[in-house]
């Protein structure tokens, strides 16, 4: 080992904070670039299709315009009913099954053949054209309302849409289909079978998206929407499968009766993310105890409960461990309210390691009267345990809450950085490494989940 003194780090490229102690959000050059081209990809594909599509429907004019208004005005009731949650891409389980009427009605549509008996011919252009159509319909007062993400739900829309129709018009209208499995009970299975392969590619496109969108890790977003499926998704399949066939025999009398099932499971989604976002508030004011009794600063449980679920995040955890994790991080300090006299800034880590064990396991015991799931207790209750014993997700709100305590007692500009290099020095002993080289990362794209 020489006396020399090491270079110290370019932020450009550990993705920590600027001198100034704010994050920045400095991108990540041919990264970021990249992830932009294929929004732009998707986005130019789903516009060319929706323009070739709309041109050769004007052209030609529609087929059997009552049905294309009937499926038209399914999709947006569908869109307009819409449970999709003011939050950003990949967000939350609640912003995939946003619109499943929207979404089976499209389905059905894409795979109509005959409608009371008699063939429709309708193809994948205008096909595309009236789910394009109605979309718009039901998204513009989303849009006018701050709620979900418009250009992505609708490209997916209409590229998973036009696969859908391309893979079954053209089969249907030539006779190509019937040859092979005719109209018997083989049928119905060609059909979920279509389906299903249909909205695995739109579970690869929404993953692909969010990741663009976000950089967050591709694999657990994938595994996300994939986790979705089994659910609405399955819903969504069989409701398409289930309108298709019914309007090719009964005719157009089948929309309401068998899109009600549906109508009524959207609006139950909407009210199951409603109450998610009650019981998230409660917990978030249960949490705010420890503020205004005076233990811990202001801001500090929120601050530290968004970023160890960004953390989290570039971790690769799933909904659900970030959910837990969420919650964790919230409720960490509330063992505190045990002290006869506050800690100054509500910093635990220069109490000796009993007292510490203590208020983890009283905060613990406070947490599981809540009735929150038993892994957001567990890692209340070991944070005082050595790292190496700990999940990661106690790990990751070991290292934030440190990190926001030394961030928020080190003003001044660098305070942030300070904070930063203090826990690169005590990943030895009190940090994993792994989870630090995450909170730089994250602080470096801003700090924020989103």
């Amino acid at each position: 080992m020489s006396g020399t003194r090491a270079k110290p780090p370019d932020p450009r490229r550990t993705g920590r904070p600027a001198a100034d102690g704010r994050p920045t959000a400095v991108p990540d050059g041919p990264r970021t670039a990249a992830r932009r081209a294929v929004v732009i990809a998707v986005h130019t594909a789903a516009t060319a299709l929706a323009c070739w599509s709309l041109g050769r429907t004007l052209w030609a004019g529609l087929d059997r315009p009552g049905i294309a208004l009937a499926f038209g005005v399914l999709i947006a009731v569908g869109e307009l009913a819409s449970c999709a949650p003011a939050t950003g891409p990949g967000r939350a389980p609640e912003d995939r099954t946003a619109a499943p009427l929207g979404a089976a009605g499209a389905l059905a549509y894409a795979l109509l053949g005959e409608a009371g008996g008699r063939p429709t011919t309708h193809g994948v252009p205008q096909t595309v054209a009236v789910v394009l159509a109605a979309a718009l319909i039901g998204v513009v007062p989303q849009v006018a309302r701050g709620r979900g993400t418009a250009p992505d739900r609708l490209a997916r829309r209409v590229l998973t849409t036009g696969f859908a129709a391309t893979c079954f018009q053209p089969l249907y209208n030539t006779g190509t289909l019937g040859s092979w499995v005719a109209n018997g009970p083989a049928y119905p299975f060609f059909l979920i079978g279509l389906l299903a392969l249909t909205t695995l590619c739109d579970a690869v496109l929404a993953a692909t998206l969010a990741h663009a969108r976000t950089g967050w890790p591709y694999c657990p977003l994938l595994r996300d929407e994939l986790r979705a499926l089994p659910g609405i998704g399955t819903a969504v399949c069989a409701t398409g499968v289930v309108i298709a066939l019914a309007t090719a025999v009964a005719g157009l009398w089948a929309l309401p009766v068998f899109c009600l099932p549906l109508l009524l499971t959207q609006f139950a989604f909407g009210r199951f993310a409603a109450v998610r976002g009650t019981y998230r508030q409660t917990i978030a004011s249960l949490a705010r105890a420890t503020e205004i009794a005076g233990y811990t600063p202001h801001g500090h449980a929120r601050r530290v409960a968004a970023l160890s679920r960004a953390v989290g995040r570039e971790l690769g955890l799933t909904e659900p461990d970030l959910d837990v994790l969420e919650y964790a991080a919230l409720m960490h300090d509330i063992g505190q309210l045990s002290l006869l006299d506050p800690v100054p800034d509500g910093a635990t880590a220069p109490l000796p390691p009993a007292e510490q064990r203590r208020i983890a396991l009283l905060g613990g015991a406070v947490v599981r009267q809540t009735g929150v799931p038993a892994e957001v207790a567990m890692i209340v209750e070991r944070q005082a345990d050595p790292y190496p014993d700990q999940p990661v997700t106690a790990r990751i709100v070991r290292t934030v809450n440190a990190y926001d305590d030394l961030a928020g007692g080190a003003g001044g500009p660098g305070g942030r950085l300070r904070a930063l290099e203090r826990l690169r020095l005590a990943t030895a002993q009190d940090h994993e490494p792994r989870v630090v080289e995450a909170l730089a990362r994250v602080l470096g794209r801003g700090g924020r989940e989103v």
